[in-house]
């Protein structure tokens, strides 16, 4: 085994060239997936956590029937056994009980629908980024008071300034229509285009009046330390809650668009990493090949002098094994490089571009994570790769005669 391998990496060098040239193949291949997939990760990771920090949180309690066809009817009383339970659980960052109803917000002639949302301020700052996405003015002061911050489009839409007094008029948990006044006391802009057209905030206690709803909740939204331990957290919540009268929701559920772009766009990328570990195989495949070919009258005097046929095809195996594993193992050194660097460093976007990705909701920057798995997977990929493509020249010196390999010109 021991001279195998020394005349197969003596073999390599033979021609320099043609094994540098497909050796800086495999390299660029591993490097690229490598990088392209830390940013990826790392891209989608920062922006999941933007999010689910802006306003949904990452897990949400909910009645179990409030996704399918929300209403204030489909409410929860937000108990001391469930506050104790988000208390004692480490994993918990924070967590902030909200009200939603659906609303008319009118000023002077101009009317609007709106999505309104009971909130307290003082509970948001430790969950939420939301008032950090305050435009102009400020958040409302605290949960009872009479006061509502409107989306920035909203604003416009209505013709209405900081300072202004709205009506908002909606319908209560027991189907009465409720109205009332409030002050505007400042903007929002999210960049999320519903959030900035409709989103209606003010304090909890404050809509918990207007729409007859006091003591009940629809959603409490939980902030956890980690995003990876969202799984393991709605398991656990789900284990210990009575799930007739309230559950717990992952991000995914909550947020499902954000969930299916991500996905699309991951397997975009898959494929384009797929198409280029292709060419690559190709690349191994024709040097390998011909390798092996203008090698038969050699390989055909060996097998002549007696030596075995398996042996031969393990002697090109090794070949394109240190052909590939070298490739692999520059790779993965240049691309934990670029990854580290990126994941310290993210290139951050401006301009029209900029706006564009903000508009969607979406941070303008693209940032790497360094993930053994994806170390792992291209690296695995590649190795399975060359081996499939060497398939072929493995055949053809297998299937090689001493005498047609000393004839073969």
């Amino acid at each position: 085994m021991k001279l195998l391998l020394t005349l197969a990496w003596r073999n390599l060098w033979r021609n320099k060239r043609r094994t540098l040239i497909t050796i800086t193949a495999v390299v660029f291949a591993t490097w690229f997936s490598i990088a392209m997939r830390g940013i990826q990760l790392g891209t989608y990771n920062d922006n999941i956590t933007y999010s689910l920090n802006l306003f949904s949180g990452y897990v949400q309690l909910q009645q179990p029937e409030y996704m399918d066809n929300p209403s204030l009817q489909k409410s929860f009383r937000f108990t001391d056994d469930i506050r104790g339970i988000l208390d004692r659980d480490p994993r918990v960052r924070g967590y902030a009980p909200r009200v939603y109803a659906d609303g008319l917000i009118s000023f002077g002639d101009n009317s609007q629908g709106a999505a309104i949302f009971g909130i307290s301020p003082d509970v948001e700052r430790r969950v939420t980024h939301l008032g950090q996405k305050i435009r102009e003015g400020r958040m409302v002061a605290s949960d009872t008071a009479m006061e509502i911050v409107l989306g920035q489009t909203m604003l416009e839409n209505l013709r209405a300034e900081i300072g202004d007094e709205i009506v908002v008029l909606s319908q209560g948990f027991d189907g009465a229509l409720g109205n009332m006044k409030y002050r505007i006391v400042g903007t929002i802009r999210t960049g999320m285009q519903d959030f900035d057209r409709s989103g209606v905030f003010m304090g909890i206690d404050a809509l918990q009046d207007l729409v007859s709803m006091q003591g009940k909740v629809n959603v409490v939204a939980v902030a956890l330390n980690e995003l990876r331990d969202v799984d393991d957290f709605v398991d656990d919540m789900d284990a210990v809650l009575d799930t007739s009268k309230v559950r717990a929701l992952g991000w995914e559920e909550v947020l499902p668009d954000l969930k299916q772009g991500i996905e699309l766009d991951n397997y975009s990328g898959m494929l384009f990493l797929g198409i280029l570990l292709v060419v690559v195989a190709f690349g191994i495949l024709n040097t390998v090949l011909m390798s092996v070919t203008e090698r038969f009258k050699e390989f055909g005097i060996l097998l002549s002098v007696g030596m075995p046929q398996g042996r031969l095809v393990t002697l090109v195996l090794f070949e394109t094994l240190f052909i590939t594993m070298l490739g692999i193992i520059v790779g993965n050194l240049l691309g934990l490089a670029v990854n580290w660097y990126l994941s310290v460093n993210p290139i951050v976007f401006s301009g029209d571009y900029a706006s564009m990705m903000e508009e969607y909701g979406w941070l303008p920057q693209m940032k790497s994570i360094v993930r053994a798995s994806s170390f792992l997977n291209t690296s695995f990929s590649v190795l399975v790769i060359s081996i499939l493509s060497s398939l072929y020249p493995l055949y053809r010196v297998n299937s090689l005669e001493p005498l047609k390999g000393i004839r073969y010109t």
